[in-house]
Order: C-alpha cells, then structure tokens, then sequence
C-alpha cells in the first residue's frame, strides 16, 4: 500500500465508520497515542497534534453522530445531497472498475475516498485516469461544501481539524496526479 492509498483509506475510514466501530479503535487510538504522525506521508504535524489532543472518544463519538448519523444529522455525507448527480453514476464508475459494493450509497464522502484506495491498489494500468476521474468528478465538486459543513457543525475539534486534514491532503492529493 502506498502513501496515497493511506491517506485515503485513513481520511475515508474515519468519515465512514463510528469512532466507537471496533474497526476504527485500533486509528483512534493511533491516534490518540500520537502515533499517526509516523506513518502520516503528508507535511501535517501540527493539526495531526491538534487530533490527537482532541481524541477523547466519548466526545468524538457524540460529535459524529451528531453529525452524520439519524434523521437529525447536521451534514449530509452524500454527493446527491450535494449535486444533481445520481448515486448510480458512482456506482457504475466504480462497478465499471471492478469495485465489490454494497448496498450502502457509493456516493458517501468517506466511501468515495475508500474507493480512490481500492483503485490505487488494484494498480490497474489506467488506475490514474481513473482516480482523476473519481477526484474530479465524484468528489471535489462537491468535497469544499460537504467539509465546511463539517466544521460549521461540529462541536469537537477533532472533526474540524479533521475537515481541515482531509481538504488539504485531498488537495495534495490531486496535485500529486499533475505530477504524474
């Protein structure tokens, strides 16, 4: 797994699971412990530290379900929420690229970065083509108005500077495409 593929599977798990998911707990207490910042490729220290101060996961968890989960979320985590577009867009992109999915919308925010992980490593020969296209037309249209939400709403730093990560690592991210 490479450091793109990282990247998008942590920032993906962390938006797609509850912290208190015991997939999640062996991250959060990553975490927690300051751990992250060693296997964490981008140059992002400091708001690594600032997740790591603001880990405590009674809060966290209230937050994220305040957030994301039941009928009184705050944000929205789907592109259709936030476009136009059509689930089933995504779902025939990535069904198209030989994704397995389920029956949960392929269109959610951390989804969408799980599968711009899956697609790095399927390392396909048009893998980059194809996570440009997921980037560019699946997720950042609509990345900018669905994480500042995110930190509008939330009442824990760690999902705010989570937003705050995540925008800057997918906008590496891309850059890193152009240099490919």
């Amino acid at each position: 797994m490479n450091e793109f593929s990282i990247v998008c599977r942590i920032l993906g798990t962390l938006f797609n699971r509850a912290p208190q998911d015991p997939v999640l707990q062996p991250l959060i207490t990553m975490i927690a412990d300051g751990k992250l910042k060693q296997a964490w490729p981008l140059v992002q220290d400091e708001l690594l530290e600032r997740l790591q101060q603001n880990s405590e996961l009674s809060v966290i968890e209230a937050d994220y379900h305040a957030l994301f989960t039941g009928e009184s979320a705050s944000v929205a985590a789907c592109r259709t929420d936030y476009t136009d577009e059509k689930e089933s867009e995504v779902r025939q992109f990535l069904a198209g690229r030989g994704m397995p999915l389920s029956d949960a919308p392929a269109d959610q925010f951390g989804s969408l970065l799980l599968a711009a992980s899956w697609l790095e490593d399927q390392a396909a020969e048009d893998e980059v083509q194809a996570q440009i296209t997921l980037f560019d037309e699946y997720l950042l249209p609509w990345c900018g108005k669905f994480l500042g939400k995110v930190e509008a709403y939330a009442t824990s730093s760690f999902y705010r500077t989570l937003a705050i990560v995540t925008r800057e690592a997918l906008q590496a991210l891309r850059e890193e495409f152009e240099s490919e």
